[in-house]
């Protein structure tokens, strides 16, 4: 699907005023993510951070709907913070002063079971707590009949059964995981056992209510499903990677390549033909997060020619700027 040409207010001023620095170079990647739409391609988005907590979805969302988005890999934390989001928005409490907290303060938040992400407080009961009782009874039915499915998956089961419809408190298309359960995306959530969720399956196997730990299917077989989607579209159109932050939401798969080529001897699979990474993190050879794209390269995971793009700035402001350019917004 092209990615069209209308061009908005929002476009047209960020062309006007984003002329260099890094200020161009969004420019010049939101550009080539349209380019490489056009011209057939797909594009993974990697979720890192608190980019759900965010807000992300007030944009990713459209994306999604639009096709501009084709697979996501996100941490176990933007996953569900989406859903809290969804469910819990109107008790969410802002504090402005983040920075300027005491300890004392923040143990105030504590006892009000107020959980703090920078300038946001999640609230446990109706955020983690709804969720949790709707998790709870499909871990429970697919353990029962000795089914097993990736987080994701349950996530969407949930959406979809309309457990949690009463407690929606923002319109369901400014939640990105709602939108990418609408569409059924591919979507790869490494490390998820790291999040709230994953504790609270945890709890759950081990008081025996979910008798198989296995229920909810982990990392190995998400790379194994991964591959599996990367070959399938990669011998029909390019796949570009995307990406929010760093950690494991960007490395787990961007792996993927590397593997297909060194481990499964897969030699004639396409590298990502695209890369963009938005990034706070100081430019540095010795770590994953602060590399340049080129260094990518000795490691098989993009060519020579790839467009290769780094945006060094705040993620919350940068994403929805180049999501609106390749939406024409």
């Amino acid at each position: 699907m092209s990615s069209g040409t209308t061009n908005g207010a929002i476009s047209r001023f960020l062309r006007h005023h984003f002329r260099h620095f890094n200020a161009a170079a969004l420019i010049d990647a939101a550009e080539a993510y349209r380019v490489h739409l056009d011209q057939g391609g797909a594009m993974l988005v990697t979720l890192a951070g608190a980019m759900s907590t965010a807000e992300l979805g007030l944009s990713l969302a459209e994306m999604i709907r639009q096709e501009k988005v084709h697979a996501i890999s996100c941490t176990g934390a933007n996953l569900e913070e989406d859903i809290f989001n969804l469910i819990a928005h109107d008790f969410y409490e802002r504090v402005p002063h983040y920075r300027d907290l005491s300890p004392a303060q923040e143990q105030e938040l504590l006892e009000r079971h107020m959980n703090r992400v920078t300038d946001t407080c999640i609230p446990e009961e109706e955020a983690l707590r709804r969720l949790e009782g709707a998790l709870l009874q499909e871990w429970l039915r697919a353990d029962q009949a000795g089914e097993a499915c990736f987080p994701h998956q349950f996530i969407y089961r949930v959406l979809r059964s309309g457990a949690l419809e009463q407690y929606y408190q923002i319109d369901p298309r400014d939640s990105w995981v709602y939108a990418a359960m609408e569409r059924d995306l591919p979507m790869y959530v490494p490390g998820w056992e790291d999040s709230t969720t994953g504790n609270m399956y945890a709890a759950h196997c081990i008081t025996g209510e979910i008798r198989n730990v296995h229920t909810v299917r982990g990392g190995i077989e998400y790379m194994i499903d991964l591959a599996d989607w990367y070959t399938r579209t990669s011998a029909r159109r390019s796949i570009g990677f995307f990406q929010i932050g760093g950690g494991i939401a960007g490395d787990f798969p961007i792996c993927v390549v590397p593997m297909l080529h060194q481990d499964l001897r897969r030699t004639d699979t396409p590298v990502w033909g695209y890369f963009c990474q938005i990034s706070d993190s100081t430019t540095s050879y010795g770590s994953y997060s602060g590399a340049v794209p080129n260094e990518k390269i000795t490691w098989g995971k993009l060519a020579v020619e790839t467009p290769k793009f780094v945006i060094e700035s705040d993620a919350t402001i940068v994403a929805p700027l180049i999501f609106a350019l390749v939406l024409g917004w």
